[in-house]
């Protein structure tokens, strides 16, 4: 006669049926992370910027499409068109969203209170994005490329570099919160110099020809540039105008001066992307974002193209050569 210990069959099932639970559980793949990255323009302006955000994170140990997931989301270079943008980066539930620009963190503001959003913009407490540095307080932290006196610095490199100039362009964009600002800083300043000002607007794409023709009637003698996406993006035509009009020009990206502007004096705006992706890891890793502060830019570089200087005829004094972080020959 055969006897079975009902207990010990019951023993036996139930490690074979855990084993098989826990089997199946470890093969499941891991679900990647994903970062929206949204951004007013394509990625083909001011590519560097994407780079130095991938760069960062690759520091960090996360390698886009192996263990981590960037959704690229833009407007076209379509303002009007950053709220579906943001909004749709919402619908595909991403843990964390980069933005670029101040209308970038108004739109990521406005699509979710949820998701965690790194910003990368100008003035965020001007603008209303957050109400303090250091301590956001609500689901929006990141880097701010302002500094306190940045307009000033830049007038003043203007005034070594061309002491006889009176009569100073502002090229701007008054749809962006932030442009305005930077102008009022900038006239604030200007007035301190005893330099008149002239608001040079742009609101579409059609509108630099006639701001530049604005300033010949005005008779400039210099313009600074106040970026935001839709300048940015006409980057190489303001450098055109600029130079047929022998206009000595300050611009607020490097990367204008390399492809022939004449001078920039700015934060390094690739630093500032490989910095948002530290953000990134302290939020996937459990941060609040509230609690983080938001960085403001300590290091700024002055590059100068004399290539630009030549063709419009200038000379840039030694003096001011001597300052600068980067000469283009």
């Amino acid at each position: 006669m055969t006897f079975v210990c009902r207990n010990s069959f019951a023993v036996v099932i139930v490690s074979i049926f855990l084993a098989t639970s826990f089997s199946a559980e470890a093969q499941q793949p891991k679900k990647n992370p994903r970062i929206g990255w949204l951004t007013v323009g394509s990625q083909s302006v001011l590519p560097e910027r994407y780079e130095a955000f991938r760069a960062g994170l690759r520091e960090l140990g996360y390698i886009e499409g192996q263990n981590i997931v960037i959704v690229r989301n833009d407007a076209e270079g379509k303002p009007h068109r950053l709220t579906d943008a943001a909004t749709e980066l919402v619908r595909l539930k991403v843990e964390v969203i980069v933005t670029t620009g101040t209308t970038g963190a108004l739109a990521a503001k406005q699509a979710t209170s949820t998701i965690p959003i790194i910003m990368t913009t100008g003035d965020p407490i001007a603008t209303g994005i957050i109400t303090n540095l250091a301590r956001p307080g609500s689901n929006i932290t990141g880097l701010t490329n302002i500094a306190s006196d940045l307009a000033g610095k830049r007038l003043e490199l203007l005034k070594e570099a061309f002491p006889k100039f009176t009569r100073l362009g502002v090229l701007w964009n008054p749809a962006d919160p932030s442009s305005t600002g930077n102008l009022k800083e900038t006239e604030t300043v200007a007035r301190a110099l005893g330099i008149e000002v002239q608001s040079l607007q742009v609101r579409t794409s059609n509108d630099f020809e006639s701001a530049f023709k604005a300033a010949m009637t005005q008779r400039v003698h210099a313009i600074i540039i106040l970026q935001n996406a839709l300048i940015n993006a006409r980057g190489p035509r303001i450098v055109e105008l600029a130079t047929k009009n022998r206009l000595p020009t300050m611009f607020g990206e490097r990367v204008h001066v390399e492809s022939g502007g004449l001078m920039s004096y700015a934060p390094n705006s690739a630093e500032l992307f490989r910095r948002a992706a530290t953000y990134v890891d302290k939020i996937l890793k459990g941060a609040n974002p509230g609690d983080l502060p938001v960085e403001q830019p300590t290091k700024f570089e002055l590059v100068i193209n004399l290539k630009a200087a030549k063709q419009i005829g200038l000379t840039i004094p030694p003096n001011v050569l001597a300052r600068a972080d980067r000469v283009i020959r």
